[in-house]
C-alpha cells in the first residue's frame, strides 16, 4: 500500500540531526511542508539542521521522499 503524500503547510516530523543541550543528534524534529511535488517534500525548521555529513544547512529545508522512514505526520508514533 503506497504511503500518502504530503501537502504544503502540513505540519511534520523528519529524524534529521540538529543539536539538542549543545550535541548533534539524529532524533525527530518539528517542520512545515514548503514544497511538495509528485516524489518529493520540502521541510523547514525554525532551528539549524545539518546535512549527514555535518554541514549546517543555511535556509534550515530538507528534502525527504514521500514514502520515506524518515518524515511522519506530527504526532504520530510509528
Amino acid at each position: 500500500m503506497p504511503k500518502e503524500k504530503f501537502s504544503v503547510g502540513e505540519k511534520v516530523e523528519m529524524k534529521c540531526d540538529h543539536i539538542v543541550n549543545g550535541k548533534t543528534v539524529n532524533d525527530w524534529i518539528e517542520g512545515v511542508v514548503v514544497q511538495a511535488d509528485y516524489r518529493m517534500t520540502a521541510i523547514k525548521f525554525e532551528t539549524d539542521v545539518y546535512s549527514s555529513n555535518g554541514w549546517k544547512i543555511p535556509d534550515r529545508i530538507l528534502w525527504c521522499a514521500h514514502g520515506s522512514s524518515n518524515i511522519r505526520r506530527k504526532g504520530k508514533v510509528l
